[in-house]
């Protein structure tokens, strides 16, 4: 496979993006395949979502799923046509007037106000039952939990585009101290800079909606203190060397919960302990100052691009 910085035209504007392709040995022909046209595009589509303020399907999804409707009345609250709000979270593209409208209900007294305009649409009984879910949605401290973890609220090029979720950061963090039998805090920012940017080659979006920076000692997750001392299933213990040296341990008694993450995503996961179960702390932290997204980053400020993930050699 081979990548070239490329430029696409969608709604009238151009954006770059790496072009995944392959090229014939004998003729020098180039061709794509269905998996890697997916993965071209949808870093233009990324692009747009963010530039614009459109939420992503699955978090389309999930105000749905937050204020208890079907996609049909979701419609019918926002005016959307009778299918509408499925396609978007299937993955259609919203306009831009659509998109914010979408963006702006993720709070549920802006959702409320829909649901007032739209209230003689339904029955009495519907209608009542439907505020109750939407004053029980109304949940500040999550806000204020991701805003601690994430430095920040959206998605965009920084995270990877990836969902910001407490609960699924916890559990990818629970899958590596599993597996690991705990796994040191060095250890740990590198898994976590492997799964994403392995999941930004593979998919174009990443995993924990975590940025990264590039330091001495390779890529870490941007506050990273913050993350590892945030989850009561999580403890840090003091490990002494024979040397005299000591290093710190993540380790927890709680299991892995399956159910948070998809196939795919814990496919990610299994992929990244295998490839990095026989190394140690030390040598991954080498195998990460081979990459060009810790070489290109390193003494800057600015977190490292994840369009530098097409050109990780580890894995």
């Amino acid at each position: 496979m081979r990548q070239e910085v490329s430029e696409l035209s969608y709604r009238k504007e151009t954006f770059k993006y790496v072009h995944l392709y392959y090229e014939c040995d004998d003729t020098k022909e180039r061709f794509t395949t269905t998996s890697l046209d997916e993965i071209n595009l949808a870093q233009v589509y990324n692009q747009y979502r963010a530039k614009y303020g459109i939420p992503f399907p699955d978090e389309i999804a999930a105000i749905r799923k937050k204020y208890g409707l079907s996609a049909k009345k979701m419609s019918m609250i926002l005016g959307f046509g009778d299918n509408q709000y499925r396609l978007y979270e299937n993955g259609d593209m919203p306009s831009e007037t659509n998109g914010k409208t979408l963006m702006s209900i993720k709070k549920p007294y802006v959702f409320k106000t829909f649901l007032e305009n739209s209230q003689n649409q339904f029955s009495k009984e519907d209608y009542s039952k439907i505020c109750r879910k939407v004053e029980q949605s109304q949940m500040p401290n999550e806000e204020a939990q991701k805003s601690f973890l994430f430095s920040g609220l959206h998605r965009d090029a920084s995270n990877g585009y990836a969902e910001q979720s407490v609960q699924k950061l916890e559990n990818i963090l629970l899958y590596f101290i599993r597996k690991f039998n705990g796994v040191f805090f060095t250890m740990m920012n590198k898994l976590l800079f492997y799964t994403d940017f392995y999941s930004y080659k593979t998919r174009a979006v990443g995993m924990t909606g975590l940025s990264y920076q590039a330091i001495q000692y390779g890529p870490v997750p941007t506050r990273w203190d913050r993350i590892y001392s945030f989850f009561d299933s999580i403890s840090s213990e003091i490990i002494q060397f024979p040397n005299g040296e000591a290093g710190t341990k993540l380790v927890t008694d709680k299991e892995f919960d399956v159910s948070v993450l998809s196939e795919e995503e814990i496919g990610i996961l299994d992929r990244i302990y295998h490839r990095f179960k026989d190394n140690s702390a030390k040598e991954i932290s080498e195998i990460s100052h081979q990459e060009d997204a810790w070489r290109n980053f390193y003494g800057k400020k600015e977190p490292i691009d994840y369009n530098r993930a097409f050109y990780i050699k580890a894995i």
